[in-house]
């Protein structure tokens, strides 16, 4: 469960519609609130390095977002079709949505049904995910009936994951971060979206360190106090030394976004000491698991009720998160994938 202190509301105003690149703004020019227990000071995102030390480590996510979004047709009537996992080849984790806007989730989905998608491919519904259940979920396991590879086939006929808070479409290269480079995400870890080129460069020549992980995140449309589901993730040998080493040295390991969090810690022994790692992940951080590896965190802004509070509350502490969360509604910071960012440094 949340703490009780990290408790808000944030005004209708605070969805980010659109990308700051549409208003004349930087990626990297977007509000960053830094917490730290001294307090907490509100800047620009290209100003990170000066909240960072030489000799720490930022760990970032090269999952690369799909256009995992189709058009279906499910009894002659148009249908969104989010593909959020792989599970196999031609087997993949969807979510079912009305066309309009694709809000809310379909109610009376039926295991065996066909569903025909753009370009003469169709999915058939095998089952309820994660676990089989009467009435089905929110996801559903699905056999994918095209030719050629899944991720093919979103390349010609998908496009990004869109929901109502952002009215007008925008090409993939908007939900594409710098350092994407395996495709497999079906929505951006948008954490690292305000680093640019630029930014990149300028931590490196101060000392700072950079390693990444993979880990492909699912659609994050999550209902209030549902658990994140399992998701595949890779931690690489070099960034497993590179971490270890920072540790070992001083130095502090960042992560940036949840992903990232949860991708080092499920690499982690009880000790903290990470190895690499490849497989699935259904880690939950919060007081029964806490947080072994990771001294701070970058992460855009989440609702009130998710789960992802619970792995910020791990590594910063509730009190730290709730000062935070207080700190960005009171100053009109922006929520979701185009919004503003974090930096959580709990000392």
């Amino acid at each position: 469960m949340i703490s009780p202190q990290t408790q808000f509301h944030r005004p209708p105003d605070s969805d980010a519609a659109e990308p700051p690149e549409a208003h004349g703004v930087a990626r990297d020019a977007v509000k960053l609130l830094v917490a730290r227990p001294g307090g907490v000071s509100h800047a620009r995102f290209a100003d990170l390095g000066e909240y960072l030390r030489p000799g720490d480590l930022l760990v970032v996510n090269n999952s690369a977002t799909l256009p995992a979004a189709v058009d279906g047709r499910r009894a002659g009537e148009p249908i969104a079709i989010h593909f959020s996992t792989a599970r196999a080849e031609k087997v993949w984790v969807v979510e079912l949505r009305p066309a309009a806007n694709a809000t809310g989730q379909l109610p009376d989905i039926r295991v065996g049904e066909r569903i025909e998608m753009s370009g003469g491919g169709a999915i058939v519904v095998t089952s309820s995910y994660p676990e089989p259940e009467v009435g089905g979920g929110r996801l559903w396991t699905a056999r994918v009936v095209i030719e050629g590879d899944v991720v093919s086939y979103l390349g010609r006929h998908g496009r990004p994951i869109r929901y109502s808070y952002v009215p007008r479409h925008w090409p993939l290269d908007y939900y594409q971060t710098v350092f994407a480079r395996h495709p497999g995400s079906a929505e951006m870890p948008s954490a690292a979206r305000p680093f640019s080129a630029e930014l990149v460069s300028a931590l490196v020549a101060d000392g700072i360190a950079i390693a990444p992980i993979t880990l492909h995140a699912g659609v994050s449309s999550a209902q209030a106090g549902e658990p994140p589901f399992p998701e595949l993730f890779h931690v690489p040998p070099a960034t497993a030394r590179m971490v270890n080493l920072t540790r070992a040295n001083g130095g502090r390991v960042v992560a940036v976004g949840t992903t990232v969090t949860r991708a080092l810690e499920s690499a982690a022994d009880a000790d903290g000491v990470v190895g690499a790692a490849l497989g699935w992940t259904d880690l939950v951080l919060g007081p029964r698991r806490p947080c072994r590896v990771v001294d701070g965190l970058i992460t855009g802004w989440h609702e009130a009720g998710a789960s992802h509070l619970l792995l910020l509350e791990a590594v910063a502490r509730p009190d730290l998160v709730a000062t935070a969360y207080r700190e960005a509604v009171e100053r009109g910071y922006l929520w979701h994938e185009f919004g503003d960012t974090a930096l959580l440094l709990p000392g």
